[in-house]
């Protein structure tokens, strides 16, 4: 399946999700979305106040020509807040401080009062950075982590006993206030 082996040759092993998972969160809930050029795949969730982005990846041909900004921009006509999670930013990967770098650009913010740590399948912690983008200008941070605990029930966790034997993103566990 080509869409899934483009995600498994960019994204990190332990962010991607079983292609049975991909294939169930598609076929199976209503508001899970795959959308797919030959310029970006995007695979993200519409809920009625909040849009979740899974995956965005552009096609390494396209990259830096502003596609990614068009999606981004088709996204916030929906006129909802938009959440996504992005690796730390690492001075040693170039990747991850073009992607922090590019939804900076785009208007996300980064939630910089949420820590959200999960584990891998050998039960290593790892830690993602919650960006969000909303058309209101003040948007509390619970708001956001309350919506983030809603995509990690409904989408990471979707199924997840079947693909992985446990749950992978229990939102009381894996989304905290940073002290």
């Amino acid at each position: 399946m080509d869409w899934y082996e483009r995600l498994q040759d960019y994204f990190p092993e332990h962010e991607m999700k079983d292609l049975g998972q991909f294939q169930a969160l598609i076929e199976d809930k209503d508001v899970y979305h795959k959308e797919e050029t030959e310029d970006y795949l995007l695979l993200y969730a519409e809920f009625p106040t909040f849009l979740f982005i899974d995956y965005l990846l552009i096609h390494p041909d396209t990259r830096g020509k502003g596609i990614g900004t068009k999606v981004m921009e088709k996204l916030k006509k929906k006129g909802k807040t938009i959440l996504l999670e992005v690796e730390p930013v690492d001075q040693e990967d170039e990747d991850t401080v073009r992607r922090a770098r590019f939804y900076m650009k785009n208007g996300f913010k980064k939630a910089d009062r949420i820590l959200y740590r999960r584990e891998d399948e050998n039960g290593d912690p790892y830690e993602m950075i919650v960006y969000y983008w909303s058309p209101e200008t003040d948007v509390p941070q619970e708001e956001i982590l309350d919506k983030m605990a809603k995509a990690c029930e409904e989408i990471h966790n979707f199924r997840a006993k079947r693909y992985y034997g446990r749950e992978v993103a229990n939102p009381d566990e894996v989304l905290h206030w940073k002290q």
